[in-house]
């Protein structure tokens, strides 16, 4: 893992309203650095503002303070419009397949959209070429290519937008709870494919969930979060054996362990 900084997020603070008189924070004072290379886990209990921090990290959403930087430029301040180059950098698999991909576009298309948009070749073929390649990438094949959505298994639909999300090779791959939706034996088959493009890919990912037995098996480096702040950040093995703050051990202390 190179230890070069992808991404550093400093003091980030995000608000929401509740009524006229009173608010919350979502986010809150929350500082990171994401490696080049490293799978970084961001875990705690839903609501905590993992998913909220993922689109202060991308730019989806505007923080009310502090800094994002991404590859040196600080991308927090940055108009839509000036945004919009980075943003290819940056792509996001989703925690519902179904949601996420439209019901009404081809397979084919709905993985060619980001490469049509961003103009990256000059005839369908090629385009089609590179979808086929990228349906080969996450172990489907060319006979996916006329088939809608609702024609596939949750892993299956997790695979294609996971195709998506590759075809314009970011440097930085945000996965929000994208294995949660999915039972557990396609759980360690999207893991494993995870894993597997990131060495090829050489891909810096951000992987959320709110499972730590999911990500023991993933991550780099742990961070967990609690009602906007962040309680700890560790290496995995670290963690694991030696949890620093109360938090995280009650979040261990939590996951379900075999019998027998």
């Amino acid at each position: 893992m190179d230890k070069k900084i992808l991404l550093s997020a400093s003091h980030l603070k995000k608000r929401y309203r509740v009524n006229r008189r009173s608010s919350v924070f979502a986010v809150n004072d929350v500082s990171l650095d994401i490696y080049n290379g490293e799978t970084l886990a961001l875990v705690g209990e839903s609501g905590c503002g993992k998913s909220t921090l993922a689109r202060l990290l991308t730019g989806m959403v505007k923080a009310d303070e502090g800094s994002v930087l991404f590859e040196g430029q600080n991308i927090a301040v940055l108009s839509d419009r000036e945004l919009r180059p980075y943003r290819k950098k940056m792509q996001m698999v989703f925690q519902d397949p179904a949601s996420s991909l439209d019901p009404r576009m081809k397979v084919r298309d709905i993985i060619a959209e980001p490469l049509l948009t961003w103009h990256v070749y000059d005839t369908p073929k090629e385009t089609t070429d590179r979808v086929i390649e990228l349906l080969d990438m996450v172990d489907l094949g060319e006979e996916c290519l006329s088939r809608y959505p609702h024609q596939f298994s949750g892993g299956q639909r997790q695979r294609i937008g996971i195709a998506r999300a590759i075809a314009l090779n970011p440097s930085l791959l945000i996965c929000d709870e994208a294995v949660s939706a999915l039972d557990v034996c396609v759980q360690a088959q999207i893991l494993n494919l995870l894993k597997r493009l990131k060495q090829q890919m050489g891909l810096t990912c951000l992987f959320i969930s709110h499972d730590l037995s999911v990500v023991s098996f993933i991550a780099d480096r742990i961070c967990v979060m609690k009602d906007g702040s962040i309680c700890e950040i560790a290496p995995a093995v670290q963690l694991y054996s030696s949890p620093a703050h109360e938090y995280t051990r009650f979040l261990l202390s939590s996951v379900p362990k075999l019998i027998v």
